[in-house]
């Protein structure tokens, strides 16, 4: 389980950003909350903002930090080989300042291992800049503990490692290059303390339907067992009727490709006729939104399954908001998520600012300032101008339409088209 992600200096986020799924002491929708040792969670974080205010760049923080941690251990060696350098991640820093620009990066979680796992917390973050890695960091606790207690520290080239194994930390020492972070390393040596760390950040599922190049991989995707098991294809017909109860099954056939270990898959979704027969139809010819759906299902089916984080940038796209709401509703009901599933999404969708459905610790908003620096902010930490936190009672849609927590466009009229 997420309990925070602290990051600096990434894309449009200059300063110190941090996003909590820590529960607050407010009241409301008490019942959701997960309690695991002294930690107390939120299952959803939704984050509101105008376009191009840095919604997607929250996300986009998460992603690197999580694909450098994958990665990393491929990075480095010959500095001449091409594709060495199409392997590694692009620097990303906050370009519009002299100072940032040249400035390290940083990316940092705090997040709880699975029940099975015995609740261990850990501490986990690195900063870089264009040379490579300059500061790693890993401490742990227990579930009953109350302090962190040091793994491995990295400073530029020292290295205290007493937390690993003795001969885990000769094997590091004679294999770590710059650009490489000990985890990565350490996972692809197999040294179970770092690959416990790798596995928590493989296990994060991405969905990003902002990105038409993501967007057609996610329906590509088929849910596991989907093309032999037909338990499995009533499970997504269940899940199917929710929003078109006209899908009864699936015809699938599994066609031999170009050679003799890849296969093509052929879907067809089979509706009820109004006379009582079924009409076969191409699932790819299906509207937008159901074949959204189905590219969520695998990943949904996953996170649930493992108590694991799902993000999603843009879920409102293409969806109803009812659609959208029984989604979210599926993280935020307890008996429906035993396992303590998380969801992170970004939205427009201003009818999901419920106070009947989100707590105020839950809704999150990113605002840009005319320095072109964002900022993301929860409603339970915001203050209007007479210094007054909002009530759990207030209207959180109509207030912020009207603008009352910032994190709206500045909109003018389209006068370009107007005849002189």
């Amino acid at each position: 389980m997420l309990i925070q992600f602290r990051f600096k200096n990434f894309k449009s986020f200059r300063d110190d950003t941090i996003l909590d799924l820590s529960a607050t002491k407010i009241t409301e929708h008490s019942n959701r909350i997960i309690s695991a040792g002294y930690e107390k969670l939120l299952p959803a974080a939704a984050i509101f903002g105008a376009n191009a205010s840095g919604k997607s760049n929250v996300i986009e923080a998460f992603r690197y930090m999580m694909t450098y941690v994958l990665e990393s251990f491929s990075y480095g060696g010959d500095p001449d080989d091409k594709k060495n350098k199409s392997r590694k991640l692009k620097y990303t820093p906050f370009l519009f300042d002299g100072t940032s620009r040249d400035a390290e990066s940083s990316f940092e979680v705090y997040f709880m291992d699975t029940e099975e796992r015995g609740f261990k917390s850990y501490n986990y973050g690195f900063t870089l800049n264009q040379d490579g890695v300059m500061e790693e960091w890993l401490n742990s606790k227990a579930k009953t503990a109350r302090e962190y207690k040091q793994v491995f520290y990295r400073n530029g080239d020292e290295l205290d490692l007493s937390g690993l194994p003795s001969k885990s930390q000769e094997l590091i020492r004679i294999s770590l290059n710059r650009e490489a972070l000990i985890v990565s390393l350490g996972a692809k040596l197999k040294i179970t303390k770092l690959k416990s760390i790798r596995d928590w950040f493989y296990n994060i599922n991405f969905a990003n339907f902002g990105n038409p190049y993501e967007n057609v991989f996610l329906s590509s995707l088929i849910p596991e067992g989907f093309t032999e098991d037909k338990t499995v294809q009533n499970k997504v017909v269940a899940y199917f009727s929710s929003f078109d109860p006209s899908i009864v099954g699936f015809h699938v056939e599994v066609m031999k490709g170009e050679n003799e270990e890849s296969q093509n898959v052929k879907i067809d979704a089979i509706h009820r006729m109004v006379d009582g027969g079924t009409a076969s139809i191409p699932l790819q010819e299906e509207s937008d939104g159901t074949l959204k759906m189905f590219a969520l299902y695998p990943v949904l089916q996953d996170t649930l399954d493992n108590g694991g984080v799902l993000i999603v940038d843009e879920l409102n796209a293409r969806l109803h908001p009812l659609l959208v709401r029984s989604f979210l509703i599926t993280f935020l009901n307890p008996e429906i998520n035993q396992k303590h599933a998380q969801l992170v999404f970004t939205t427009h969708d201003s009818w999901q600012l419920s106070n009947n459905l989100l707590r105020r610790d839950e809704i999150w908003f990113t605002e840009k300032d005319n320095s072109g620096v964002s900022a993301l902010y929860s409603l339970a930490d915001f203050v209007d101008e007479e210094g007054i936190k909002i009530r759990k009672d207030e209207s959180y849609e109509k207030n912020y339409l009207l603008g009352k927590y910032g994190a709206i466009p500045a909109l003018k009229n389209f006068d370009m088209f107007k005849e002189e």
